[in-house]
């Protein structure tokens, strides 16, 4: 048997958030505003991106009945802006499930200090400081979990934004040695490959890691 196996010893973790990029979701409301809320579960495959959304959130509410979004991909130095929007939710009233937690903002931009910029071939805006920005519309979405409360949403992303600063010179590729995505690693922010940038709210490890490694 190999010794490697030795070394390991079997948990059960709150979250299995492993060190995933960041993404802002941006949708429109029932009265035509937007709304703004920050997601670490994003994966991409070609140009289909898959979603995971809490069931009782306002995002997954919002693509029901309006089925565009954009994803906007924030980078590092944006952490507290995501982290503003954190405990945020657009329902109203909070629904039970986050009432603990969560306080009702319709100004998701504004509580952030982000700017909305106009989108091309979507209804919802992007947000105009992050450096990549994904217009997508909803190809479908289903339950998951053990009691359905999560969606599992497919998109179709049908216009990519970015930042000149991170586009190789006369090409469509971004160039992956300027741009850097924000990375949630078990509910704490980092950068790509650099030092830990500050801790999500609900973290249930704020201050132990650091202190563990002294």
């Amino acid at each position: 048997m190999s010794s490697a196996a030795h070394t390991h010893i079997p948990i059960s973790p709150s979250i299995l958030y492993f060190g995933t990029p960041v993404a802002l979701l941006t949708t429109t409301n029932p009265d035509g505003t937007a709304n703004l809320a920050p997601n670490s579960s994003a994966w991409a495959l070609g140009q289909t991106l898959v979603l995971g959304l809490g069931r009782s959130g306002h995002t997954a509410a919002n693509l029901a009945d309006r089925p565009e979004l954009v994803v906007n991909l924030p980078s590092p130095a944006l952490w507290a802006a995501v982290e503003r929007l954190a405990p945020l939710t657009g329902a109203d009233p909070v629904p039970d499930a986050k009432a603990d937690v969560y306080r009702t903002e319709q100004d998701k931009f504004g509580a952030a200090g982000l700017t909305p910029a106009p989108s091309e071939l979507v209804t919802p805006p992007r947000v105009a400081e992050c450096p990549l920005q994904l217009e997508a519309t909803v190809r479908h979405m289903s339950p998951a979990g053990p009691a359905d409360d999560f969606w599992i949403v497919e998109c179709a992303v049908v216009r990519v934004h970015a930042a000149a600063s991170v586009v190789v010179p006369g090409t469509q590729h971004v160039d992956p040695s300027a741009w850097s995505p924000l990375i949630y690693n078990f509910r704490h922010y980092f950068g790509l490959g650099g030092p830990e940038l500050g801790h999500g709210f609900r973290s249930q490890t704020a201050g132990t890691a650091t202190q563990a490694r002294r």
